[in-house]
């Protein structure tokens, strides 16, 4: 099997298989599984931690919030030459035993009262590096493990269980949390960093060690011929430039949206909570049916497909004539689809999108074209989410959704009116750069 990923074409004539039934994907898949449901359970811990007993005020939470994307920002790109030099699987494998070793920290310092925000920005700073290097491996490192065929139904795969944990996962830390504690939170998630490294190291896979570099290159040489790689490309380059349009859209909608249901509107904390799992509903139907449609209507307009949908519910809540006294008979519903068809969306793009990224470039740049496409969103992110602040200011919070919708829009068209549009997954590794 591995042999068969590894080649360009092989496979690509039959009907893509059950991933899990691959003994290597299924462990890839179950530890990045147990992964999610502990960050998302933990993560309720950590936000806990921040409000309630270290009383951190406004900037200390935005410091905090910050330092888990100030590693992508600095050494994304850096990271990413390095993944096409290392071996992936041992650094999935080192990541998972150092953020078992971070999170196994906290609940001593908790136990020694001597968890403070310095202390804890460290934690988190530490975490987010780890959590760039695990990225930055894992997606280059699938296609080694899964037949190209197979790359959207095991990144569909991954998206459900991540959906999954990402919805459940915080109504259980809140539960465990009240019943066990923070120390046994912290201490749960590094334990299944610990396993997760067990899987990891199981999975048998041979990865061919890189090219030597040629005299007188160094990593820099390798940074830049990974992003003239994803911006040169005839189809690489429009879907990085709508991903990264897309980023920009929803930094302001995540920005605001919170803000606009809970203050402006007035809706009630679980009718919200209720909402965003409809949102959790839609991703995993989507990630459901996105290999579907990435045989039936080609990569190109399943991403599409996803980019158009995602428009439709921040349009409504920009000209729906609702407000503080629309009552929860009218709100909750409008909310809830709203997130149900903009989980929806997420779901069928994303598998689509990462999975002909990974069959498009070459083994020996996936890291480097991965991490530029990466880094650049997390850039447009950062400052997104400042000029949502400016938006929601100036023209209040239903136009600046309807600015977001429209920025949809453009993320959309550049898909449409590009040769992405007709691209499809098993034409793929043909493709010139």
């Amino acid at each position: 099997m591995h042999d068969d990923a590894a080649r360009p074409g092989s496979g690509d004539g039959d009907r893509a298989r059950e991933v899990l039934r691959a003994p290597a994907f299924a462990l890839f898949w179950s530890a990045t599984t147990i992964r999610a449901f502990g960050g998302s359970i933990a993560g309720v811990a950590f936000q806990i931690l921040i409000v309630t007993s270290l009383a951190a005020s406004p900037f200390e939470i935005g410091v905090l919030s910050a330092l888990s994307v100030v590693p992508y920002l600095f050494l994304g790109v850096v990271v990413g030459a390095l993944m096409d030099r290392w071996r992936r699987q041992r650094t999935l494998i080192f990541t998972s035993i150092g953020r078992a070793v971070v999170l196994g920290a906290v609940p001593v310092l908790l136990l020694v009262d001597a968890l403070d925000f310095w202390s804890l920005a460290i934690v988190i700073l530490m975490l987010g590096v780890l959590t760039l290097f695990a990225d930055s491996a894992a997606q280059p490192f699938l296609p080694h493990i899964v037949p190209r065929s197979s790359l959207v139904m095991a990144n569909a795969r991954l998206g459900q269980s991540e959906t999954v944990a990402g919805t459940a996962g915080p109504a259980l830390g809140g539960a465990l949390l009240n019943l066990l504690g923070a120390p046994f939170l912290f201490a749960f998630d590094a334990a299944i960093n610990a396993v997760s490294a067990v899987l990891q190291s199981r999975i048998r896979v041979d990865e061919a060690p890189p090219l030597p570099r040629a005299s007188g290159r160094h990593i820099g040489h390798d940074i830049v011929e990974g992003m003239r790689y994803t911006y040169r490309h005839r189809t690489l380059r429009p879907l990085a430039l709508s991903v990264h349009i897309w980023f920009l859209a929803n930094s302001i909608v995540a920005t605001v949206f919170a803000v606009f249901v809970l203050r402006e509107l007035n809706l009630e904390p679980w009718a919200f909570g209720l909402a965003l799992a409809c949102g959790g509903v839609g991703g995993f139907l989507g990630a459901l049916f996105a290999p579907a449609l990435g045989r039936r209507l080609g990569a190109g307009r399943a991403i599409l497909l996803g980019r158009l949908l995602v428009i439709l519910p921040w349009v409504a809540l920009a000209v729906a004539p609702v407000s503080a006294a629309s009552g929860l008979a009218l709100l909750l519903p409008l909310i809830s689809v709203a997130q149900f068809v903009y989980g929806l969306s997420m779901g069928i793009e994303d598998a689509n999108d990462i999975g002909y990224r990974q069959a498009a470039a070459p083994d020996a740049i996936q890291g480097r074209m991965n991490s530029t496409i990466r880094t650049m969103n997390r850039v447009i992110f950062f400052f997104g989410a400042l000029l949502a602040g400016v938006l929601a200011t100036v023209l209040g919070y239903p136009l600046t959704l309807g600015v977001a919708a429209v920025i949809f829009a453009v993320a959309a068209a550049v898909v449409g009116l590009s040769p992405l549009r007709r691209a499809r997954h098993e034409d793929a590794a043909d493709l010139e750069s």
